[in-house]
């Protein structure tokens, strides 16, 4: 193998044009692909910004000549020469004009054969690409993954520094406070039995910064959470995190929508219109079945309960008089598709997801087929599919249920799969919005009782303040989220920085005044010295990244990801350790099967 010996990179390979014709050039990289033409070779070289052709023939020196007839796949060369116009052009890369007459040639590093070939939209299975990451590392469609999102963090950076932020660091290891999701926890070995944990995000150390006069926080932030994995989730994840003083809602969210504009014009040329649209989240649940709603295409719900209280179907009318809901969506020109054993399939879908069925009716030039209409008159049908919007050719599917949400959620569901089914989303559009006004109560159906939608320090709307203990069904918070293309991509609020409503919520969340104080008294106490008015929110910025670049999970835009079991392939971790660390830890394994 040779040595570099003082021969130094002068260009990168996807660099060199037909400017550089007739200039000596020294590139480094990976070999793509070797031929060999007798007396003529050529070799593909690759790095980060693309590939250049190296050419070897009757003129190039027998030792470099020899060298490049045993280079393979995956070798590691440095080549010096002279760029030269190609005799064979190809248009499909930006160097296919030239070439370079190699003078010089260093094998720097030799490659076994690959488990698979390094090339875009590579087919081998994800966990043997995630076994060896380093190499599905050096696909081009990753590497310009990982760089983009490597512009994007830039543009952050730059974007908030322009607006005042400081970027402040805050600690990993934290102490463990209910935020919604399990905590991943870490031993400590000076302290037995105390546990630091590793932060679902970083929103009490940047209230702190508020309060310590950081009157604009932002941190390009590493969090955590112990959760089931998907396609949009990974236990370890990213989040452009800002927090500001002296701010509302509108404040916060304009911020937001400033930094959105920036980033899609400068990452991939893109401009988004503001101000972005907004729903609060009663207009997204009612018209989309969705706080999340993707809005690139139409099949809005409809309601059609005032229709149908008193009609002849008792699967609707008790619904309705049940203090239920009836909606329906409409599928334009879906008959050909949604046949009826495509409905049964949905049936099966929505029953999956809670529905007790699936009403529909298939409007077809030669009539109409439903699955209600026997019960109905021909006025309340013809009520029905005129309420639903339906014409010739149109499918319209209706989810009755004693409980309205349950409709609303299940049709939001079925929209959405319908809409995969008729190949109607649109792949080349960006739809943002802003969801607001999220209730600050749920109910818990197994606890049946009102729990928080969000951490504890979220501000209540004002207007709401006078009937937080006697109507929570109906309590809103000054909460927003930020949503593309039917993904959650950021969740904000304003906080509560009065310390007497901050008690009235603890109370409210069955929080005694003891345990409030041991899970959150250093934030409390901090709040006793002039804590100023405060909002913030946290975009995840791996979910940015796979939404501009329309990558199909998170996986495509980070670097080293955990497989859906929450293990990474590579260095076969988790993985347990030996006796004496856990002795040091003071913990015991125990096998539960024993």
């Amino acid at each position: 193998m040779d040595t570099m010996n003082g021969l130094k990179r002068t260009n990168y390979c996807g660099t060199l044009t037909a400017a550089h014709i007739g200039k000596e050039v020294t590139v480094c990289g990976w070999v793509q692909r070797q031929r060999d033409l007798g007396a003529l070779i050529f070799i593909d070289l690759r790095d980060r910004t693309g590939i250049v052709q190296l050419a070897f023939d009757e003129n190039t020196d027998k030792e470099i000549f020899d060298k490049a007839f045993s280079a393979r796949s995956e070798y590691v060369l440095m080549a010096k020469g002279v760029v030269r116009e190609r005799a064979s052009k190809n248009k499909d890369i930006p160097t296919g004009e030239i070439e370079i007459e190699v003078r010089d040639l260093r094998v720097l590093g030799v490659s076994e054969t690959p488990p698979f070939e390094i090339v875009e939209n590579c087919q081998t299975s994800e966990v043997t690409r995630l076994k060896y990451r380093y190499l599905d590392l050096r696909r081009p469609d990753l590497q310009k993954n990982i760089l983009l999102r490597h512009k994007i963090a830039k543009i952050t950076r730059d974007y908030f520094d322009e607006n005042g932020f400081i970027e402040i660091e805050t600690p990993m290891l934290i102490r463990s406070t209910p935020e919604g999701a399990r905590d991943f926890l870490v031993p400590s070995r000076l302290h037995h039995g105390g546990f630091y944990a590793l932060p679902q995000s970083p929103q009490l150390y940047k209230q702190l910064s508020m309060v310590a006069g950081f009157d604009r926080y932002m941190q390009i932030a590493r969090c955590f959470r112990d959760e089931d994995l998907r396609a949009d989730r990974q236990p370890e994840f990213t989040q452009i995190d800002l927090e500001m003083s002296f701010v509302d809602v509108d404040d916060v969210m304009s911020m937001g929508e400033g930094y959105i504009k920036r980033v899609f014009k400068d990452a991939i040329g893109i401009d988004i219109e503001l101000p972005l649209p907004r729903l609060t989240y009663k207009e997204a649940m009612e018209r989309y079945g969705s706080d999340k709603p993707d809005t690139r295409y139409g099949m809005e719900l409809v309601d059609l309960s005032d229709i149908v209280r008193d009609c002849g179907f008792g699967v609707f009318s008790s619904a309705v008089q049940g203090g239920g809901a009836v909606y329906s969506v409409t599928a334009k020109d879906a008959v050909s598709v949604l046949t009826r054993k495509e409905i049964d399939k949905l049936t099966e879908f929505v029953k999956g997801i809670g529905a007790k069925g699936l009403a529909f009716a298939r409007l077809m030039p030669d009539g109409t087929a439903s699955s209600f209409a026997k019960f109905l008159t021909e006025d309340e049908m013809g009520a029905i599919l005129e309420k639903s919007g339906a014409e010739t050719n149109d499918v319209v599917l209706i989810v009755a249920d004693t409980n309205k949400n349950h409709v609303l959620t299940t049709l939001g569901a079925l929209r959405q799969e319908v809409a995969k089914k008729l190949d109607i989303i649109p792949t080349d559009k960006y739809n943002l919005l802003w969801i607001t006004e999220f209730p600050f109560f749920e109910w818990d159906e197994e606890a049946q009782t009102f729990v928080a939608m969000h951490h504890p320090f979220t501000a209540p709307l004002d207007e709401c303040l006078p009937y937080l203990e006697t109507d929570k069904a109906s309590v809103r918070a000054k909460a927003y989220d930020l949503v593309l293309n039917g993904i959650e991509l950021s969740s904000g609020s304003i906080r509560i920085t009065d310390p007497a409503l901050q008690k009235r919520m603890f109370t409210l969340l069955g929080l005694s005044d003891e345990e409030a104080y041991e899970k959150f008294g250093f934030l409390t106490d901090a709040f006793k010295f002039g804590p100023p008015p405060h909002g913030g929110m946290g975009i995840g910025l791996d979910r940015l990244v796979m939404q501009m670049i329309g990558a199909d999970s998170l996986r495509d835009v980070v670097a080293f990801p955990k497989l859906q079991n929450a293990s990474e392939p590579m260095t076969e971790c988790p993985a347990p350790v030996d006796d004496v660390q856990l002795k040091e830890l003071g913990i015991a394994v125990i096998d539960e099967e024993k």
